[in-house]
Formats: C-alpha cells, structure tokens, sequence
C-alpha cells in the first residue's frame, strides 16, 4: 500500500495495515495539503452563502454568551453587517483550516514524539522512532478530521448552524444547552473520537505498544479537555 491515493483511503479503511505502510516509508506533505484544502474549502463554501453568514454571527454570539458576554441590538447588527461583507467568512476558513491541520499536525506530532520517544530504545525491546514517522502518521490520520468537515458543510448548511452535527449533545436534545453536562457533550465529537482511535492504532504501530491503552490515555486527555472548557465557560456566568 503506496500509493497516495491507497494511504489516504486506507485511514478510514485499513488503519493498522496503512499505518504500516506508512511508518515504513513516511510522508506526510501531500496529505497535509489535501486534508487543509478540503477544511478550508467546504467551510468557506458554506460561509460563503447567506445562510452560512448569518451561521456564523449566531456562531459569535453563542460563543460570546457562553462566555458570559452579553450581546446587544447594536452588538449584533454591526456583527451581521461586518460578515455580510465575506472577509470574516473567508478568515474563519482559513485560520480553522489551519488549526486543525498544520499546527495540530506540528504541534501534536512534536508531542508525541517527546512523550513516547521517552524510555523507548532499541535496547529495551522498543524501537525509538523519527519525527518524520510521526509527523506522517498524525497528517494521515488528519484524513478522518477533514471527512469531518466535508460531512459537517452541507448538514450545517441544512441546519443552518455552524455548530457541530456530530457532537454528542445532539443526541441529548432534551438537555438544557445552558447547563454544564449540555456544554461538555457540546465539546465531545464523535469524529475526534474515532480520529483520537486512529492515531492510537498509528502509534501503536510505530512504538510496537498496546492500541488499547495509547487510545485510552488519547482519548482522557480529549475529555478532560473538554471538561475544563465546560467548567470555564461555566464559571463565566455564561447562559447559552
């Protein structure tokens, strides 16, 4: 499996017969483009209609109101008036794109490489490996975040909201959005989660260690990260 084309379908497919491949000849530039290009482009496609714009001002204020941030009349009129004119839609793309693929991709990859290249040595029985390695196998599996946002442009689109349609809470409708168990569920994807198992398979792969357990630490760090949002917005006085 060495193929571009097979490696990129293979994340979704094959994750631990790809990640195979990919650990023994890593590469990670062309799936890094093509994962923030397809980020970038189904959101700013769907920013770029009306029902995208105005998405994205309720986006605002939601965020500002959880926060405990009131928004008034005026506050949101200039809102609207500012994302009528398309440049925020386009920056909002763009910085996420970037977010969520090369500085997670960099920043992600130089800490796994501290974390798990820490005690491992070819003299222990546990092979060290490079940067490079990890690096290509935390783009590849940017693979799923980017399906993510493909599948998310045209459901936000029918939804007309730019929140998340795979996050937990909606599962949980009756759930008062305002409170702190609605905010958590709100943070918790059930995207990032199966990206969080296929980099946990990638790794366990490169670093020869049990899947189970890497997916495991992968995924208590995510919640409680997601916790401390919850807990930060809640203590903000937020009402939405």
């Amino acid at each position: 499996m060495t193929s571009f084309t097979a490696r990129t379908l293979g994340v979704i497919r094959r994750p631990r017969a790809t990640f195979s491949s990919i650990a023994a000849a890593p590469g990670w530039l062309p799936v890094l483009v093509l994962t923030t290009v397809v980020m970038f482009g189904s959101s700013a496609g769907f920013l770029a209609t009306g029902i995208g714009r105005q998405a994205l001002v309720d986006q605002w204020e939601r965020t500002a109101t959880a926060f405990g941030q009131r928004i008034d009349d005026a506050q949101y009129a200039a809102m609207e008036t500012r994302a009528a004119s398309g440049i925020p839609s386009l920056e909002y793309a763009a910085v996420t794109a970037l977010l969520n693929g090369p500085v997670l991709a960099f920043g992600l990859s130089a800490v796994l490489f501290a974390l798990l290249n820490r005690g491992s040595g070819e003299t222990g029985g546990v092979p060290r490996a490079s940067y490079t390695q990890v690096l290509s196998i935390v783009c590849y599996s940017g693979v799923i975040l980017a399906l993510r946002q493909l599948i998310a442009a045209p459901v936000d689109y029918v939804r007309e909201t730019i929140a998340s349609p795979t996050s937990i809470v909606q599962f949980f409708t009756m759930l008062d959005e305002a409170s702190p168990v609605a905010r958590f569920l709100g943070v918790v994807d059930l995207f990032v989660i199966w990206w969080l198992f296929a980099l946990a398979i990638g790794m366990s792969v490169l670093y020869q260690r049990r899947t189970r357990r890497l997916a495991l630490m992968f995924t208590g760090a995510y919640l409680a990260i997601a916790l401390l949002v919850a807990l930060v917005m809640a203590a903000s006085g937020g009402t939405a």
